[in-house]
């Protein structure tokens, strides 16, 4: 009886050593750095970096342009500002009475003035300009036409 106890006992150990024997195998390829998860970890966190920076280089020229949109917005508001008081101190401006009534005040459309030159357009300086004072308020309010007018 202790001979079969004996022997059991040195087959349960063979087992359980094979059994250690095919895990460490099996452990050593899943930490393999090449094929295994190390080698899965190692990639996904090189392309995690390279993901990071591609975003930090991209929220840095969206904001750059952001500024430069903001910069050319407050410009282009200054601009309509001066267009609209042009265009009100226009309505003040009252047109010269011709010597001669006889002779229309416009020209014929088809034959271009040949005296009159325009103005050469001037190139805007590079220079940096002091930010412009942004405009308080609107000059002029468009109203929505009334469908029940007067026109009927």
């Amino acid at each position: 009886m202790e001979l079969i106890a004996d022997i059991l006992l040195v087959a349960g150990a063979l087992g359980a050593g094979l059994y250690c024997f095919v895990l460490a195998r099996r452990l050593r390829r899943f930490t393999d750095l090449e094929k295994g998860v190390g080698g899965a970890v190692s990639v996904l966190s090189a392309q995690a970096e390279e993901l990071r920076k591609s975003l930090d280089a991209a929220r840095e020229a969206s904001d750059d342009s952001g500024n430069a949109l903001q910069a050319l917005t407050e410009r282009a508001e200054t601009v309509a500002q001066r267009l609209e008081l042009m265009m009100a101190s226009m309505h003040d401006v009252v047109p010269e009475e011709s010597a001669d009534p006889d002779m229309p005040d416009d020209p014929p459309q088809d034959a271009p003035d040949e005296d009159v030159a325009e103005p050469p357009v001037e190139a805007p300086e590079t220079a940096p300009e002091k930010p412009a004072k942004k405009p308080e308020g609107l000059m002029f309010f468009r109203h929505a036409a009334t469908s029940g007018g007067a026109a009927q």
